[in-house]
């Protein structure tokens, strides 16, 4: 799976030059022509990556209906963090985010407006613990394996939270996300936040290994988000209109059993992926239509809320030094568009 919902320190020194720079350089991305070129219209250029969320657009581009909704859009395919870059340095009108990077590239000086959550993790993202460790509760004074200030990172202290513990209640292992099976051998580290496939691998490489806990446990945790530059939202909201209602007739092919294997091999091909592994990170990945955005963009404090999701990661963001200051979380959301459309 992709690197995707906190940025390394690095990626984030990136983002801020990028924001300064609109001439920033950035790796060149593989174009996907949707199937609207034929308009004379300058085309409406969006970034997306690797997450089963953001590759159901390709169901989407292969299959016309951009074109068929009157929109001409250019989809751009990036590694994940590249993506953001480039909406940084103005290069695309929109990319896909997680709520919770939306608000880093915003503290780096770019607003991203999110006008649509398409999906939240829903067991993709998971703690995995040794044999004798049952329970969050029993990894009080035990070392637990995770990037620091990545998604993983997140989901330890709300599961840590939810027990009444502290983060400080474990001992923190900082590693590479794709070296975590590694270290999950040491003797030394009990458990690992982790995501999938990353996840798979670790499970295989200790014996007697289990999941003690995922996403699937804190639904809205992880929203992954659609976020416009807010100038060109400004100039064309008709279009996005459009767009999402494109994106609601892709969610109802992938969730349709008649049409379900099509749109996952489609999917899979975009991520070069066997269509049965890619079957398990679909299963894993709670797709959002219209109808379930319009309760997502009712302003709450819960998780069932982006704004009370987003409210949370701004927290841990600040607390964990990903940022200073907390973020106008109201400020980067957009529910009119939504909340327009029947």
């Amino acid at each position: 799976m992709i690197n995707k919902a906190f940025l390394s320190v690095s990626v984030l020194s990136a983002i801020l030059l990028a924001g300064c720079d609109n001439k920033a350089k950035v790796p060149e991305a593989k174009e996907s022509s949707s199937a609207a070129t034929s308009s004379n219209s300058k085309p409406i250029i969006i970034g997306y990556s690797d997450w089963p969320g953001w590759v159901a657009w390709q169901v989407a581009i292969e299959k016309g209906w951009l074109k068929d909704a009157g929109v001409n859009v250019e989809f751009k395919w990036f590694d994940y963090s590249a993506s953001l870059s480039a909406f940084s340095a103005n290069q695309l009108d929109a990319v896909f985010v997680t709520n919770g990077d939306d608000l880093l590239t915003a503290s780096g000086g770019t607003q991203g407006m999110m006008i649509l959550a398409t999906d939240y993790s829903a067991g993709n993202d998971v703690i995995i613990a040794k044999e004798g460790i049952n329970s969050i509760q029993d990894l009080k004074g035990k070392s637990v394996g995770l990037e620091k200030g990545l998604v993983d990172h997140l989901l330890l202290a709300t599961a840590l939270s939810d027990q009444k513990m502290s983060i400080n209640d474990v001992k923190l292992v900082n590693s590479a996300t794709n070296q975590l099976p590694q270290v999950f051998t040491s003797r030394e580290v009990s458990a690992i936040a982790v995501w999938q496939p990353v996840a798979s691998q670790a499970l295989k490489s200790v014996p007697g290994s289990k999941i003690i806990y995922t996403s699937k446990d804190k639904p809205g945790l992880i929203y992954d988000t659609l976020s416009v530059n807010m100038s060109h939202l400004s100039a064309h909201k008709e279009e996005w209109k459009k767009i999402l209602q494109v994106w609601d007739k892709t969610v109802k092919y992938i969730n349709d059993p008649a049409t379900h294997a099509d749109a996952v091999k489609i999917m899979a091909n975009r991520s070069g992926v066997d269509p049965k592994q890619y079957e398990l990170m679909v299963s894993g990945t709670h797709l959002l239509s219209i109808a379930d955005n319009k309760k997502v963009f009712t302003k709450g404090d819960g998780f069932d809320s982006i704004y009370g999701s987003s409210y949370h990661v701004n927290k841990f963001n600040v607390e964990n030094g990903i940022y200073k200051t907390e973020q106008n979380v109201d400020g980067l959301i957009y529910p009119a568009l939504i909340q327009e459309l029947k």
